[in-house]
């Protein structure tokens, strides 16, 4: 094995890819529904290869960490500033009481167990699943005026109490939000989810309009023989059904097909293609005719795009009102909505889900139906494999020289660091990205690469570092950190949902999706749609999950600050 650790020594990026391979396999195994995840698999593999005494220049963890927290702040900038909007002041209190709480706790739980600084970030960073917290707080260790040997150890501290404490912290928050955050509100979570969806679905199963075309479309071909149907034109056809939507595509009349205006009117012997859910043409085609077999007249081109929402004019408009209000249900005529995503986030498609700047909404249909559509919502969104680099670049350039300001608040010196300020330049250049998406684009691989290998190699070079001195650190605080992390975790989303349900006056559904957003805790919201068996948490989810990354990651150098005084 001498070569072998000669080689790693001698050559640590062989460390770094190791330590990644290592990593992504840990955070692969299941027990049950539970997994360590890739951060923490990540770290736990950094720490078995660091025994080796691997010495990693901490430049490369930088780097890696900025490209990281570009990306984060880039996919939730339109929602971060969305939620400076009066219909999401709820919450953003609701994230600023639990976000608030969380740095309370960390800190008076580590002035009580007497805690280092080092091992309060770890806990504030693990206890609340915010990764970032050990970059932006080891970047103001590092400006601490001490010396270096006992940087090296509060550095080495953080991802020793940040390992117990998201184990801790994960499995509690995951329990706690589904299960007793019902039972604090006096809910059954069920039920309300289902109150809920009869409140935006309008009480029927079969959601119309642009909602119930979500899940998939189907063409069919038929003769029309009902005589009630016959010498009206396209447009009275289509208006016909009220709940659900069909479009006339195309119609064979005397052997030739013929491509038809909202004012073609339908003759008897007429075959027409239909649009609808498979569904509907089940339910309701025994209302025009007998079904034909015509794959010349069912032969048009489909396409399926993503599109991205940067008309003002739709902004807050529900789906309800672009199915059917005028002029929007021309605009959209024969597309259907496959899919809503928001801040990486997919949306549950109801009634009165309303349409935000920077969505991306997934859009099938006839070619010339979605080319129309295209233009009236924004920016269609093609596949491509290249990144604006000059965007990335500039912004994390720009936000690293704002990150470099400090500001004294209560005598307390705090700053950003230039990583903290790649966050924030992030989420403006997010926005504007959603405003201006002609430029700025960074595709969903490069962004995957960006986002989870970025913070993948930083969290490994951070357990590579800490390796030596990881195992007598968790010997000194590990037992007590399981217990500080495990209250540490669940007593600010206790505050925050007591404080959401009776002061705001919260609809449970939408506050315990807030409650797993706020927390920054994506695993917590897929649990608590599990509980609902309905997808409406996400409703509350993006604007908190935005605010709470920023707030999260400032409290990085704010808790630094706050256990500095008095040393």
């Amino acid at each position: 094995m001498d070569p072998l650790i000669k080689a790693l020594q001698q050559n640590p990026e062989l460390a770094i890819f190791l330590t990644l391979a290592i990593g992504f396999s840990l955070g692969r195994v299941k027990i049950g529904s539970f997994s360590l995840g890739t951060v923490v698999g990540t770290l736990f593999a950094g720490v078995l290869v660091g025994q080796l005494d691997i010495k990693v220049p901490s430049l490369v963890k930088t780097v890696f960490f900025d490209l990281f927290l570009f990306t984060t702040g880039y996919k939730v900038g339109p929602q971060f500033f969305r939620g400076l909007k009066r219909d999401a002041l709820s919450q953003m209190a609701l994230t600023l009481v639990l976000c608030t709480t969380c740095l309370a706790t960390a800190f008076f739980a580590a002035k009580l167990l007497g805690y280092d600084i080092g091992t309060t970030a770890g806990l504030l960073a693990g206890a609340f699943t915010e990764s970032t917290v050990i970059g932006t707080a080891g970047d103001a260790i590092n400006r601490l005026a001490i010396s270096a040997e006992e940087k090296s150890r509060l550095l080495n501290n953080i991802p020793v109490a940040y390992a117990v404490t998201y184990l801790v912290g994960t499995t509690a928050v995951v329990w706690f939000l589904p299960k007793i955050g019902p039972k604090l509100m006096g809910v059954n979570l069920k039920d309300e989810a289902k109150k809920m969806q009869a409140q935006v679905s309008g009480g029927v199963e079969a959601q119309p309009g642009i909602i119930s075309a979500a899940r998939s479309f189907d063409v069919r071909a038929y003769r029309v023989t009902n005589e009630k149907l016959l010498n009206k034109t396209i447009a009275e056809l289509e208006a016909m059904p009220q709940e659900v939507r069909v479009f006339i595509q195309r119609i064979r009349r005397d052997g030739s097909i013929i491509e038809p205006e909202p004012q073609t009117v339908i003759r008897r012997g007429d075959v027409i293609a239909v649009m609808a859910r498979p569904e509907v043409l089940v339910e309701r085609s025994s209302v025009v005719g007998p079904e034909i077999d015509d794959k010349d007249l069912l032969d048009f081109p489909v396409e399926v795009l993503d599109v991205v929402a940067t008309n003002k004019a739709l902004v807050g408009k529900t789906l309800e009102t672009l199915a059917k209000s005028e002029p929007w249900r021309t605009h959209f005529r024969g597309v259907f909505l496959r899919k809503l995503t928001r801040a990486g986030e997919e949306m549950p498609i109801t009634l009165t889900t309303q349409v935000e700047r920077g969505d991306v909404l997934s859009l099938v249909g006839a070619k010339g139906d979605v080319d129309r559509a295209v233009a009236v919502l924004g920016y269609a969104d093609w596949p491509t494999s290249a990144t604006d680099m000059v965007f990335v670049g500039t912004g994390i350039f720009v936000g690293g020289l704002v990150g470099l300001l400090t500001v004294t608040v209560a005598g307390l010196p705090i700053t950003l660091t230039a990583s903290g300020g790649a966050l924030i330049m992030g989420l403006v250049f997010g926005w504007l990205r959603s405003m201006f998406p002609a430029f700025g684009r960074i595709p969903e691989a490069a962004m995957w690469v960006f986002d989870m290998v970025g913070l993948s190699v930083f969290i490994g070079v951070v357990g590579l570092s800490a390796g030596p001195s990881f195992i007598a650190g968790l010997q000194d605080s590990g037992i007590s950190l399981v217990f500080v992390g495990f209250v540490a975790a669940l007593l600010p989303h206790a505050v925050a949902i007591l404080f959401g349900r009776y002061v705001l006056k919260m609809n449970p559904v939408i506050l315990l999706g807030a409650c797993s957003g706020a927390g920054t805790m994506t695993a917590a919201l897929r649990a608590i749609q599990d509980e609902a068996q309905s997808k409406l948490p996400a409703l509350g989810y993006t604007v908190p999950y935005a605010v709470g990354n920023i707030i999260l990651t400032a409290w990085g150098p704010v808790i630094v600050a706050l256990m500095s005084v008095g040393k």
